[in-house]
């Protein structure tokens, strides 16, 4: 007798697992938030592009999401995705990669693609350090957390890369935990269907490498500790910043229509081939 099969499975490759997670690791959450987000809008995987580059994250949707997908260099996954949405924007293309890759080697394309508001999706999973390659320090590491670059101390603040998306003109932004599983579901599905570029950083735990040097080496830990630390914009707004310090704001930060990147171009490009045919008439 056949067992049921999971709803889920046409999503995955099934002859990857199992993972190559760590144990605890927040990716597995992602890559289930992220697999039920695209289920729940019944999206045609094969309209899809997912690009990630290198790190733990770009792990989720390469290999194990079944989409069509460009796993490029560090750093670079945005200006990969640029490159396919100026091509066939009629697809979506979604970025998956972490804080290390997208805020700090990516950091010059992830503010320009939100100054152009190119119509992408990037899910940015922040586990606050460079965690494949062995810990270092990263530009979301807290202040005063001892890693593999900072055995004395981390001195440098860490990037708030939401605010810093928002600020340079993203049309939707958000950030959320993998404690938030629901939250984050919905929040992918409304950055998946938005037009122009959205942004979804999610705080994930890393208990083999962060949680270890901060005396949270458990998942459970962790997760506990994202869910003590959040707090809703809504309550935030009401707050000082010292009652701030250390907390993780959640909820939407922007949800706004600016004109997109690609049908600009794409208008002047029809635009200026009419013009020529015009002319050839003549």
């Amino acid at each position: 007798m056949s067992q049921p099969r999971h709803r889920l499975m046409d999503y995955v490759r099934e002859d990857i697992f199992p993972h190559r997670f760590c144990v605890g690791c927040g990716c597995g959450t992602v890559l289930n938030v992220f697999t039920n987000a695209v289920a729940e809008l019944k999206l045609d995987t094969s309209q899809m592009v997912c690009v990630s580059g290198i790190g733990c994250s770009a792990w989720i949707p390469s290999p194990y999401f079944k989409a069509d997908t460009l796993h490029t260099t560090h750093g670079r996954p945005i200006a990969f995705a640029t490159g396919v949405k100026m091509m066939r924007p009629d697809l979506k293309v979604i970025i998956i990669a972490g804080d290390g890759d997208i805020s700090g080697i990516g950091g010059n394309h992830l503010i320009h693609a939100a100054r152009r508001n190119i119509d992408l999706t990037v899910i940015m999973v922040n586990n606050m350090i460079y965690g494949m390659t062995g810990g270092q320090v990263a530009p979301t590491t807290p202040v005063g957390v001892k890693t593999t670059t900072t055995p004395h101390n981390n001195v440098e603040p860490p990037f708030k890369v939401a605010e810093l998306v928002q600020a340079a003109g993203a049309s939707f932004v958000a950030r959320w935990t993998t404690f938030h599983v629901f939250q984050t579901m919905r929040t992918l599905q409304k950055a998946i269907n938005k037009k122009g570029f959205s942004f979804v950083e999610i705080v994930s735990q890393c208990p083999d490498n962060f949680g270890k040097r901060v005396g949270m080496g458990k998942a459970t830990d962790f997760l506990k500790y994202l869910k003590d630390q959040s707090v809703r914009l809504s309550k935030a707004k009401d707050m000082s910043e010292e009652e701030l310090e250390n907390k993780i704001i959640v909820g939407t930060l922007c949800d706004r229509d600016r004109p997109e990147f690609a049908t600009q171009v794409h208008n002047i490009t029809n635009q200026i081939v009419k013009q020529v045919a015009e002319e050839n008439k003549n």
